[in-house]
């Protein structure tokens, strides 16, 4: 009797396994701080059962040696700067965390110059390469390089919106273990929605529509507001020159980077923030609410807030925007 319930339930495994669907990954940038860490949490991922690692950085090849020898259940490569066909061929999901970090006294549009480059050029490889890919983009500043991404796919006339995210999931971390800490919570079960962008005041998190509800004093909310919205200057104060945000948002992207596979896979109310093309405000690009589904993008849900949330992003779309036409006059003039 115990024999035939094990061999159900070996069945019942391997049924299971044959629906899972399996990805091709890769992780442009996979050098680098973010990177190597998001590449190891993608390692790691079950649902990745290939997985590749490209960067410009001569010794690329060696951390996908390096990720190789995990003993889960992906393959692992890494590729050099002439091989980014190679990495990209056939991928299902390409994470984008490519281009220098932030330093002390930088600002994301101080990036610009640098990282606006890189990721037309990863993104016209994708095009190439991988034209149906989804493609989630980390590099900043987001606001600039996922507009400057759907142009370059225009370009090339690949350009799916479902497809296309930025990666606004860390602002979420913040927000969600920032608030759990100041009421003694666990941060695993706090939710809070943060819409908008990804940078400075762009970030607006509302807080009047934490799970399980929370109120706050003025002072309280202002104060944790700010520092969500600039939980990025304290993490490059706090190393002191020797880099930006690398290890909570390898976590974070490889966080959305499950959850855009598992609506890939068909699983049932998969809902993240993220900054894609929308129509729920005067921004062509906007970060809220999204059910993911089996195309990517199923849903884009409206912004619930209160007044001054509201305000709050009254007061940053025009420097919403703005971010938004720098990426797409770049792509026009280059």
């Amino acid at each position: 009797m115990l024999s035939a319930v094990r061999a159900v339930s070996r069945a019942a495994s391997a049924a299971a396994q044959q629906q899972r669907r399996a990805f091709r990954c890769s992780v442009l940038g996979a050098a680098g701080g973010i990177g190597q860490p998001l590449s190891l949490l993608m390692k790691l991922n079950p649902r990745v059962t290939s997985l590749t690692c490209y960067d410009v950085a001569p010794f690329v090849p060696g951390v996908g040696v390096d990720l190789a020898h995990i003993n889960t259940g992906s393959t692992c490569v890494g590729y050099g700067k002439d091989d980014l066909k190679k990495a990209l061929d056939g991928c299902d999901i390409v994470v984008i965390p490519a281009g220098v970090p932030r330093k002390p006294g930088m600002t994301r549009d101080d990036l610009f110059n640098i990282n606006a480059g890189i990721v037309k050029t990863l993104v016209e490889g994708c095009a190439d390469a991988c034209p149906n890919a989804c493609i989630l983009i980390i590099s900043n500043p987001v606001n600039s390089t996922v507009p400057i991404a759907s142009e370059v796919l225009k370009k090339k006339g690949v350009y799916n919106p479902k497809k296309l995210f930025g990666v606004t999931t860390l602002d979420v971390v913040r927000a969600r273990t920032f608030v759990a800490n100041a009421r003694n919570r666990d941060p695993a079960l706090v939710t809070v929605p943060v819409v908008g962008g990804h940078a400075g005041t762009t970030i607006v998190p509302l807080l009047s529509q934490a799970q399980p509800h929370t109120t706050f004093t003025d002072e309280e909310r202002d104060a944790l507001t700010h520092r969500i919205m600039f939980g990025g200057d304290e993490v490059v104060k706090a190393k002191d020159g020797a880099g930006s945000a690398t290890l909570s948002m390898a976590y974070a992207g490889a966080e959305f980077a499950d959850k855009v596979m598992a609506g890939l896979s068909g699983e049932a109310c998969i809902t993240e923030c993220t900054f894609v093309e929308s129509s729920i405000t005067e921004a062509k690009f906007f970060s809220s609410p999204v059910t993911l589904g089996k195309e990517g993008v199923e849903t884009i849900h409206d912004v619930v807030a209160n007044d001054h949330e509201k305000k709050l992003i009254a007061d940053m779309m025009p420097d919403l925007l703005a971010q938004a036409e720098k990426g797409f006059k770049f792509v026009k003039e280059n």
